[in-house]
């Protein structure tokens, strides 16, 4: 893969525009009533687009043309093969656009290129890839019954589902919706972040390109107390599929009630735990992962390991070399390929995380690491606090940064203790040498993800999801596709044969 150079990037930046309009029924157009609203590169705060911005005269538009598509059967009643055909053929456009997306998602986001380039950009097409081969291997049950009865059980597509996706990993955790709801032969209504429409609005484009019938994918960016609540309380909206955080989640869950039932599918907040044990087989490997799975991305990850739990005999030792690990991920540009963290999403969400560690100094935690003051308005740098009182705000609050808390432990029923005191349940990481005690921690731990000597490792092949206020059912895997699907039985009495 090529990275490039800064200038190359720059030059591709300085000449690029992006699709701004909403995509409806197989057509780019103009919200109703030209609204729109501006979309900035949180690193230049220059402005990329005047983005449609979609109200609820526009999700009507859009749900209508998803129900008409989809009670014609144009895709939900395609063969397998056909739906799988199509989906290879968006994957196959989204890999060799790659380049033009990472860019999009770059500067929108502030991700780092390199990253876009590297992960969010190979992730989405893999996704899409691997749904469309997925199609044709899932098959159907026949029940055990008498000679004189056949039971069938078999999966359908649901109807419309709204997606509603964060905009930290804006294409790739689109994909991990459309995927499986596609693949099962829905018609979906994407509603990506205010804050990161770009790559979904082209996105749109290039599944038309690939053969997706006019309907059966429509994007509505715009704001969440406009265009998302207009899909949460539609009547016609079969399923809602949501990533963000645990407050908007609730309010999703209370609109579904309030209008027709919709299933409503969560993927929310976390406050992950990363448990280090004395008998780590590498303190320097999982120093490095630590580093890794709280600086990533910004720390802006659900499943990011904001809470480092070690054990007290190490604390000192593995704290230094975690500052060590620390000073390869400070923001940079993110169009320079050599940047490993770049800035926040926006200047506004920058101040809230710099709140939130001014505000756990003033009540008295230390800070080992400070990044506030960053080079740029919308970045902070890796910043930890070292020896956190488990009370303290810091260690139960998302804070949706690279801020890491540390508390330190003595023994394994203390550290299971600390690691289960959480409303969330996304994620959590056990590090030791000792098989039974990490078989033990990993049934105990309330999370939906249990890592053992890595963070976050994983890939399309198993679930991601959580326990509690981190949301219900999975993305990812073909559990992903229970989602999606209504389970039907079909039970034949047959006629007695005689001789």
């Amino acid at each position: 893969m090529e990275f490039h150079s800064l200038e190359y990037w720059r030059r591709l930046a300085s000449e690029y525009r992006s699709e701004s309009r909403l995509f409806i029924d197989g057509d780019y157009q103009a919200a109703a009533g030209e609204a729109v609203f501006s979309k900035e590169d949180p690193t230049t705060r220059a402005v990329l687009a005047r983005v449609a911005r979609g109200g609820k005269a526009d999700v009507d538009r859009a749900v209508a043309a998803a129900r008409e598509v989809f009670e014609r059967g144009d895709w939900s009643r395609a063969a397998p093969s056909v739906r799988k055909a199509v989906l290879l053929r968006l994957a196959d456009l989204l890999e060799q656009h790659h380049e033009e997306l990472a860019l999009l998602e770059t500067l929108d986001t502030g991700k780092p290129i390199r990253h876009s380039l590297r992960d969010d950009i190979p992730g989405a097409w893999r996704a899409i890839r691997w749904y469309a081969e997925a199609i044709d291997k899932v098959y159907g049950e026949v029940a055990p019954t008498g000679e004189g009865d056949l039971a069938l059980i078999t999966r359908e597509p649901i109807g419309v589902v709204a997606a509603v996706v964060p905009w930290n990993f804006p294409l790739l955790l689109a994909c991990w919706k459309l995927g499986p709801a596609l693949a099962a032969g829905n018609s979906v209504v994407l509603k990506p972040s205010e804050k990161s429409p770009l790559t979904a609005l082209r996105l749109a484009g290039l599944a038309q390109q690939a053969g997706l019938p006019d309907g059966v994918l429509n994007v509505i960016p715009g704001f969440g107390d406009e265009a998302g609540q207009a899909l949460s309380r539609h009547m016609d909206v079969d399923v809602m599929t949501f990533t963000g955080s645990t407050r908007t989640a609730k309010q999703l869950l209370k609109d579904a009630g309030e209008s027709n039932m919709k299933r409503v599918w969560l993927e929310a907040g976390g406050k992950s735990a990363n448990i280090v044990f004395a008998d780590c087989p590498d303190l320097r490997k999982a120093a490095a992962a630590t580093a890794a799975g709280i600086f990533y991305n910004q720390g802006e990850v659900c499943i990011a390991g904001s809470r480092l739990l070690v054990e007290q005999s190490i604390a000192d030792t593995f704290i230094e070399l975690l500052k060590e690990e620390a000073q390869q991920w400070q923001p940079a540009d993110p169009l320079d390929p050599a940047t490993v963290q770049g800035v926040l999403i926006d200047t506004d969400h920058a101040e809230k995380v710099r709140k939130f560690i001014t505000e756990g100094v003033a009540r008295g935690n230390s800070l080992a690491l400070d990044g506030r003051d960053g080079p740029y308005p919308a970045a902070v740098g890796p910043t930890i606090f070292a020896g956190i009182d488990p009370q303290d705000p810091l260690f139960h609050e998302e804070i949706f940064g690279p801020v890491l808390v540390v508390a330190c432990f003595k023994d394994e029923a203390e550290a299971l203790a600390l690691a289960n005191n959480s409303d969330y349940g996304l994620g959590a990481a056990v590090w030791t040498q000792n098989l039974s005690r990490a078989h033990r921690m990993s049934r105990r731990l309330k999370a939906g993800s249990v890592f053992v000597n890595n963070y976050n490792d994983g890939d399309m092949t198993v679930p991601f999801g959580g326990y509690k206020q981190s949301g219900n059912g999975r993305d990812k895997s073909l559990h992903a596709l229970e989602k999606f699907t209504e389970l039907k039985t079909t039970w034949i009495t047959l006629e007695s044969y005689h001789d």
